[in-house]
């Protein structure tokens, strides 16, 4: 019975996956033709008459997929707690879910095209993405379907030196050099998860599973991951991988791949304290709380994250820069509740746009209350399991 509710359960979740990999073809760009395949074009009409002339239809499809997604998400985390699911069976639901949607369009986000041009403009124009701006090339057929081509290139070195081998490789061709990109950043993401599961195999053995799947299955981090393909987990994966560098006194390979972290997309700046701090007590032979240092890197990551909110205005992806530190402290019910919660809430974000098709009034609103709401119900939940928990 146990095994066949996990298989129900691991079943679900790929179907799920495999839905959302069909629903992001519904948000491709009205100006943009992937392919000029009869069968394809077809096909990407109709996809495209659900997400931009049917808009309720899509909308609630969305929102079938994401409770789908998130429902059968927390009964594998379940099961995993229950110890009725194996380390084999996870991983293999990870890579599956990995390479599905590492072929979807970027539904959620046009950031992807923005990298892609940024290095274009390396490639092809031989020209300096720090000192020229899409806008600079009104000829190019890419900015039929862009978003933000006024922006200088936002981010570090190491993203550069990621993009521009992959925009050569890809020869200019659009579809070959779009899933070059998202192949790369999909392999990130996977490399992120690995190093979860080797920091936790040296700190809290005993919760790598469950700390693997919380980050890796969960639907915001496979959404913004995998679909929208943010190179936020870039970043990410560099600093986990100097993390675990760290930890096993690995000190010089550790802070180059650090460097690499920062110069991705500056946010783990904010980290240098905790890896200041771990350096030096290890260094003095001194006995190291990983939790409280996970916990202090939470609280870093945070800040990262209400610093770029004030500078800009939230985004679900910012979320990436915590997820894989709460991964690693998953036995801590008033960091995992209000995680589960937020990144329901984050996932919803794009449900305004969806249904009304723009970013105006009422939907800044909207978003405002969602976001203090999920805050308010992490806090009221948080307590209540307290409680629960006092009173038993």
């Amino acid at each position: 019975m146990q095994n066949v509710k996990v298989k129900i359960f691991n079943t679900g979740y790929l179907l799920s996956a495999i839905g959302l990999f069909f629903y992001s073809f519904t948000q491709i760009d009205l100006g943009l033709t992937l392919s000029r395949v009869s069968v394809w074009q077809t096909a990407e009409k109709f996809f495209k008459s659900i997400g931009y002339f049917n808009r309720p239809m899509s909308a609630l499809i969305f929102i079938i997929i994401t409770l789908l997604l998130f429902t059968f998400y927390l009964l594998i985390l379940n099961n995993i707690r229950k110890k009725e699911i194996s380390r084999k069976t996870i991983w293999s639901l990870i890579i599956a879910t990995t390479v599905i949607l590492t072929f979807s369009y970027n539904a959620f986000s046009y950031d992807l095209f923005n990298y892609m041009f940024d290095a274009k403009i390396v490639t092809f124009y031989n020209q300096n993405p720090f000192v020229y701006k899409a806008l600079d090339f009104p000829g190019d057929p890419m900015l039929s379907f862009m978003h933000w081509t006024h922006r200088l290139y936002p981010y570090g070195p190491t993203w550069l030196g990621l993009t521009v081998p992959l925009s050569f490789l890809g020869m200019q061709v659009f579809l070959p050099t779009f899933f070059l990109f998202k192949i790369m950043i999909s392999a990130t993401f996977l490399g992120t998860v690995y190093f979860i599961s080797r920091i936790l195999q040296k700190i809290s053995p005993e919760n790598e599973l469950f700390g693997v799947a919380f980050f890796a299955l969960n639907p915001l981090v496979i959404i913004e991951s995998l679909v929208s393909a943010h190179n936020d987990i870039t970043m990410i994966f560099f600093a986990m991988w100097a993390l675990y560098l760290l930890m096993i006194n690995k000190y010089v390979r550790s802070t180059i791949l650090f460097i690499l972290s920062v110069g991705t997309k500056f946010a783990t700046l904010l980290l240098v304290p905790v890896f200041v701090v771990i350096y030096f007590l290890k260094k003095y032979k001194r006995e190291i709380n990983w939790e409280r240092m996970m916990l202090l890197s939470i609280v870093s990551m945070l800040a990262a994250v209400f610093v770029v909110t004030l500078r800009t205005t939230f985004q679900p992806w910012y979320l990436l820069y915590v997820l894989p530190f709460v991964a690693i402290v998953p036995n801590k019910y008033y960091v995992i509740i209000p995680t589960v919660i937020i990144s329901f809430a984050a996932s919803l974000q794009y449900l305004p746009f969806l249904y009304l098709g723009n970013w105006d009034s009422p939907v800044p609103s909207i978003l405002f209350w969602m976001t203090i709401g999920s805050f308010v119900l992490s806090l009221l939940s948080t307590v209540a399991w307290k409680f629960k928990k006092v009173l038993r």
